[in-house]
């Protein structure tokens, strides 16, 4: 055989190998596939059918990277556990606490003392108004029991401040699978969609680290989670949420190129949640300075674009318990961009600043859900109220 011959085989070849591509691609793309321009372009979410809970294809997403975990994963700490442990380290700190005992000791309270009262609850983040309402409360029970037993008053004490944190507020996690879809009668044809959680806050607050110590609690509660990497202008929050996949055995969606759109991503990690059938699809977002307009807008399109199939089960606002006031001026820009459903207060490592607590609760009406006290990956737990203020009080 020539050479003419084998060239024209080859030719041949070369082409039903091409065709053979462009009309696979043309059928995955027909089955639901998104690529990396369909978010941007605010186009419907295309269709997808009912998930069974087996895992798609890898390469299912266009412009997307789906990490898997390997090498050894850490077994998370259940949440009985993490509680007990976190509520010892918070008495611990309990600066706060001993310096409003060493002034409800004595034996006598005259205004000095008042004054140091309300100095301390102003010191720690409480804020002007919950401080009068306790302060005067205080007071008025104090005259009206005739009491000065130490322990009395800071029973009364500990009563005004449970109040002011609200135990009453709603600080479930919302982790239910929303249903799009189907019938009773035919259960195959129901379809699930993720219960999503939106990671939002400033840089330096802990967010992309509390984005992968909450998909641990979660794992540690049963639940499957996928972690989406929207934060797409610092390549080292990716990395640093893939790493956090591996330890607890978690996929991450991220993108193949720096600064691709970031709604993209997060739209390609909830459909990719969607298919795979996990409880929880966390997407964490990029720092967003409340001063920026642009990347606040940017937050706003996020939020739309998930919206499109459903409602955004959990909008979390991750706040440095250390910022004070400054945390409260972030919390109302968010509060109208991002509509929160809740806050997760980090480096509440010394519980003279949580005042903030109450503070931050009373401006925007949202509970604090949970709360982070140290650097370790179990160091994430549900924020309970009177945990929390009896650790105030030491």
């Amino acid at each position: 055989m020539d050479t003419t011959v084998w060239i024209i085989l080859a030719v041949a070849v070369l082409v039903v190998v091409v065709v053979g591509l462009v009309l696979a691609r043309r059928s995955r793309r027909g089955a639901g596939e998104v690529g990396p321009g369909d978010a941007q372009t605010g186009g419907e979410i295309p269709a997808f059918p009912p998930s069974t809970g087996e895992p798609a294809d890898p390469g299912a997403i266009d412009g997307v990277v789906i990490t898997h975990p390997h090498g050894a994963i850490q077994k998370p700490e259940n949440v009985a556990s993490r509680l007990v442990r976190l509520r010892a380290r918070l008495a611990r700190s309990g600066a706060l606490g001993q310096a409003l005992l060493a002034v409800l000791g004595r034996d006598h309270l005259d205004e000095a003392a008042w004054e140091e009262l309300e100095e301390t609850l102003l010191q720690a983040d409480l804020g002007i108004d919950p401080t009068t309402r306790i302060l005067t409360e205080l007071r008025t029970r104090i005259r009206v029991d005739g009491t000065k037993d130490p322990a009395q008053v800071r029973s009364i004490l500990r009563e005004l401040l449970l109040a002011e944190v609200d135990p009453t507020m709603d600080r479930t996690l919302h982790t239910q699978r929303h249903v799009l879809g189907g019938s009773a009668e035919d259960p195959d044809s129901v379809v699930y969609f993720p219960a999503t959680f939106l990671m939002v806050g400033v840089n330096g607050t802990g967010k992309t680290t509390t984005a992968g110590k909450l998909a641990r609690l979660l794992v540690a509660e049963d639940k499957t989670v996928l972690l989406g990497a929207a934060d797409t202008f610092r390549a080292a929050a990716a990395d640093q949420l893939q790493t956090w996949g591996e330890r607890v055995g978690v996929d991450v969606v991220r993108s193949d190129r720096e600064g691709a759109d970031p709604a993209s991503v997060a739209h390609d990690a909830v459909l990719r949640g969607a298919r795979d059938g996990v409880d929880v699809v966390i997407v964490d977002t990029a720092g967003r300075l409340q001063n920026k307009s642009g990347l606040m807008d940017e937050l706003g399109k996020i939020t739309r674009v998930v919206t499109k199939r459903a409602p955004v089960a959990e909008s979390l606002l991750v706040l440095d318990a250390t910022t004070g006031q400054n945390g409260l001026r972030q919390a109302r820009v968010f509060a109208e961009v991002a509509q929160l459903t809740g806050i997760v207060l980090t480096k509440l490592d010394g519980s003279a600043k949580g005042g903030i607590v109450v503070a931050v609760q009373r401006e925007l009406g949202i509970p604090v859900k949970l709360v982070g006290l140290g650097e370790g990956p179990d160091d994430l737990a549900p924020f309970d109220p009177e945990t929390f203020v009896d650790a105030l009080l030491g």
